[in-house]
């Protein structure tokens, strides 16, 4: 990945904003494409890219050697099958989408042979919306997961690296598909089921009056667009309801404590809690 690279960031929201302010103040010459024109000016007038368009114009695919696609998995897919034969012969793909190994699948028989996809997912971002609530400090210190699949080059892979690096994740690992649907499953997926379900659990307009952190900690997540979760649930379905299983097995067991006054079992489930909870603050 070199400064001269031509970077096209696909949907310029949230993190397609935050991935195009991060790459251009990093000297990178960005563009996008958005369905918004509002979005695409306001990015220009705020030097967040060079240019961009709502309209895909002739010859302007064909330019590019890095595309960061920032859609809805299903759009993704439709978007690179319909616009792909424009690419230029090389170029390397990639995504922050929350779903790998159903991407890989839908991707694999009609992508192009001389082009490259390597999953790759920022584990940051914020509940607002839009490229007006960009902001490329929201990937500091945050994780970076990368998904090559068997067939990706060394090349390929070390691109999108270098994305991350340079927009300034703190942990870059790299994953099965398989293991980052696992992972997604239980560490994002999950914890919005749970956010939503105390969220929905009771009338809340007049609970704001009473509660603490530790609720609006635990719910922050539960303003969320239901359109794009609702499709990343589906799509990773299998993992989901197994992770739901796990908390609904481990709910039981703190449930059967109390039932039980079961005080020592409680404890030391409050004991393991801790110690687990305690590798996050490291």
């Amino acid at each position: 990945m070199k400064k001269t690279d031509k970077i096209l960031i696909v949907g310029l929201g949230l993190i397609g904003g935050s991935y195009a302010e991060g790459l251009t103040n990093k000297g990178y010459q960005v563009y996008a494409i958005d369905k918004s024109q509002e979005s695409i000016d306001f990015a220009i007038n705020k030097k967040i890219i060079v240019d961009g368009t709502t309209i895909i114009k002739k010859g302007f695919l064909e330019t590019f050697d890095i595309i960061i696609f920032a859609l809805y998995p299903h759009v993704l897919v439709e978007w690179i099958k319909e616009n792909q034969k424009h690419f230029k012969t090389g170029a390397i793909l990639t995504d922050a989408t929350g779903i790998k190994k159903w991407l890989h699948n839908e991707l694999k028989p009609i992508l192009r042979d001389d082009l490259e996809f390597i999953g790759g997912h920022p584990m940051a971002g914020r509940e607002v919306y839009g490229v007006q609530n960009s902001n490329k400090d929201i990937f500091k210190n945050a994780n970076y997961i990368i998904t090559p699949s068997d067939n990706s080059t060394e090349h390929a892979i070390n691109v999108v690296k270098k994305i991350a690096e340079e927009l300034e994740f703190k942990n870059i690992e790299i994953l099965s598909m398989e293991q980052h649907d696992e992972m997604i499953g239980f560490l994002s997926q999950l914890t919005h089921c749970i956010a939503i379900s105390l969220m929905t659990c009771k009338e809340s307009k007049h609970l704001v009056k009473y509660t603490g952190d530790s609720f609006r900690d635990l719910t922050r997540i539960a303003k969320i667009n239901e359109n794009m979760w609702s499709e990343l649930f589906l799509l990773n379905k299998e993992e989901l309801l197994l992770q739901m299983n796990l908390f609904v097995e481990k709910f039981e067991v703190l449930k059967k404590t109390i039932e039980n006054d079961d005080v020592e079992k409680m404890k030391e489930i409050m004991k393991l809690s801790t110690l687990n909870r305690s590798y996050f603050d490291k």
